[in-house]
C-alpha cells in the first residue's frame, strides 16, 4: 500500500472521529478542543492534496485563531456542563432529529453534486495559467480586490468577540450579591 494513502486514511480516520466526539461531549470545553483536533487532520489532508497553503491557513485561521476565540468566549461565559433534566432530553431529541434532517439533505445535495459533476463536460484549463497561484500572488489578491470583504470580516469578528464580553458581564453581574 502507498504511503500517502496510508496517511490518507489515518488523517481522514481522526477527522471523522474527532467530529464525532465533538458532538458526543457534554463538556462544550473538550468540544471545542477535539475540533481543533478536527482541524489538524484536515490540514493534513490538504497537505497530501498538495495544497500547503490551505493547510496553513486551516492551522493558522481555524485551530489557531477561530478554535481559540471559540475556546474563550466558551470559558468567559462559563458554560456548564448540560444537566439531564426532562426538558434538557426533550430538546436533544427535537436537536438529534433536525440535525438527522439536515444530514439527511446534506448527503441529498452530495450525491447530486457528484451525478451533476460527472454528466458535466469538464472544462479545458482556466486561461493560459498552468500552475497553481503562490502565497504571494494570493496575498496581494486579498489585500487588493477583496480588501473590503477581508476588513468587513475582521470588524464582525470583533463585534462578536465584544457581543460575547457583554453577554459574559451580564451574567456575571446577574451572579454578584446582593
Amino acid at each position: 500500500m502507498e504511503p500517502n494513502l496510508i496517511l490518507f486514511y489515518a488523517f481522514a480516520a481522526l477527522a471523522v472521529v474527532t467530529s464525532l466526539l465533538v458532538v458526543a461531549q457534554s463538556n462544550p470545553v473538550y468540544s471545542v478542543l477535539l475540533l481543533i483536533g478536527s482541524f489538524m487532520a484536515l490540514a493534513g489532508l490538504y497537505v497530501l492534496l498538495s495544497a500547503p497553503f490551505a493547510a496553513v491557513i486551516q492551522i493558522i485561521v481555524y485551530a489557531g485563531a477561530i478554535m481559540v476565540l471559540f475556546l474563550f468566549v466558551v470559558m468567559l461565559l462559563n458554560a456548564p456542563k448540560e444537566d439531564a433534566t426532562q426538558a434538557a432530553i426533550g430538546e436533544a431529541r427535537a436537536t438529534r432529529v433536525i440535525g438527522g434532517l439536515l444530514a439527511g439533505a446534506f448527503v441529498a445535495e452530495l450525491l447530486w453534486a457528484l451525478s451533476r459533476s460527472r454528466t458535466m463536460a469538464m472544462p479545458g484549463p482556466m486561461g493560459a495559467r498552468e500552475s497553481a497561484w503562490s502565497v504571494g500572488e494570493i496575498g496581494q489578491i486579498i489585500f487588493t480586490k477583496y480588501a473590503f470583504a477581508f476588513e468587513a470580516t475582521s470588524v464582525l469578528i470583533l463585534v462578536a468577540m465584544v457581543g460575547a464580553v457583554a453577554l459574559a458581564g451580564r451574567h456575571v453581574a446577574g451572579k454578584r450579591p446582593g
